[in-house]
């Protein structure tokens, strides 16, 4: 371990005495620190200085300092350290004009990102991997730009390219749930914004014209297969106002299940609301076409107003009757996975 040293005037070391004797007394012994005249100063050294010049000057090894005149030169260039004179641009010259980009076309691993086949990095390996042709040609090369009317294909399959959209509708009434009806005068699609949604999207099942509430659209064919399928039996409710109050016997039959021309079906839950015995709630599972109004009125009920209110774990809630908005990253995820009651 290394000794302390006391800095003190018995302490110092020769060498430190001398430098600093040297510091107030100087070459002719009367030297004063403040003096102007003074023959000798103290000065910064950095591995010597040059000859005949007592201020410091700072060593850069092996290699010399800056010399000439002009940006850029150095001493001995072919020592690797030089560096190039800028180079002046002649008279007139004009950068040339960039290539004005083309809107419409898109980049080959967004095209089959929004293709819903994998993310854009997983995209660049099958790129690379040679399995993704654009009209009948295989393409390697990452970087390359695509139009949406180009033949582009995934292992033989051929990819539309079009961005994945989920929307959800607190459906008015007198709106028919159809993509085209040349006979309607209210359509559900003309409430949607064409600039808001460029995208064309789709009703995911149906409700009726007189029907009011929640209504998914969407582009994404497999997962409107997965909500519409009956085999699937997606959770719905609904509210319900009759033309006169419910029976406790049918209101226990509706529950034990009867049998419609189509079938047999049975309610999941069944409930009073607003302790009036002609508003209910009604929870399905089936899909079938006016399933819920064909229940009430096969014991004699009519239906005066119908509301669904949830499906596949959507509700309306914040939305106003004939108003939508685009579904948040965790509600597509909560319908792609399937995870709600």
């Amino acid at each position: 371990m290394r000794p302390r040293i006391k800095r003190g005037s018995a302490g110092k070391s020769k060498g430190t005495a001398e430098n600093e004797n040297r510091r107030f007394e100087g070459d002719n012994g009367n030297f004063n620190r403040h003096s102007k005249d003074a023959s000798f100063r103290p000065r910064r050294s950095f591995r010597g200085s040059a000859e005949g010049n007592d201020r410091p000057r700072r060593s850069f090894g092996d290699k010399k300092p800056f010399e000439g005149k002009g940006r850029g030169r150095r001493v001995n260039p072919d020592e690797g350290y030089a560096i190039a004179p800028k180079v002046r641009k002649p008279k007139g010259f004009r950068p040339a004009a960039k290539q004005p980009s083309d809107p419409d076309a898109i980049r080959l691993n967004k095209f089959i990102a929004n293709s819903g086949v994998c993310s854009r990095r997983e995209a660049d390996e099958y790129i690379t991997a040679g399995v993704v042709t654009i009209n009948g040609e295989v393409i390697t090369e990452l970087g390359v730009k695509v139009h949406r009317d180009d033949d582009v294909r995934f292992n033989g399959e051929r990819l539309k390219g079009e961005k994945k959209v989920y929307i959800i509708m607190n459906k008015p009434k007198d709106f028919v749930t159809t993509t085209s009806d040349p006979h309607a005068e209210k359509n559900v699609m003309d409430l949607i914004s064409k600039e808001l949604c460029p995208e064309r999207v789709f009703p995911v099942g149906r409700l009726d014209k007189s029907t009011t509430g929640v209504l998914l659209f969407t582009n994404d064919g497999a997962l409107t297969e997965t909500l519409t399928h009956p085999s699937y039996e997606r959770k719905k409710i609904y509210q319900v106002v009759l033309d006169k109050n419910l029976k406790k016997s049918d209101f226990e039959k509706i529950l034990s299940g009867i049998e419609l021309e189509d079938g047999f079906i049975a309610a999941d839950a069944l409930s009073y609301l607003e302790e009036k015995e002609d508003h209910l709630g009604i929870e399905i599972h089936s899909g079938r076409n006016r399933i819920v109004r064909r229940i009430f009125e096969s014991f004699g009920y009519s239906v005066k107003r119908l509301d669904r209110v949830y499906f596949a774990g959507l509700t309306k809630k914040d939305l106003r009757r004939g108003q939508w908005r685009f579904l948040t990253e965790r509600e597509i995820g909560i319908l792609k996975m399937g995870s709600y009651e």
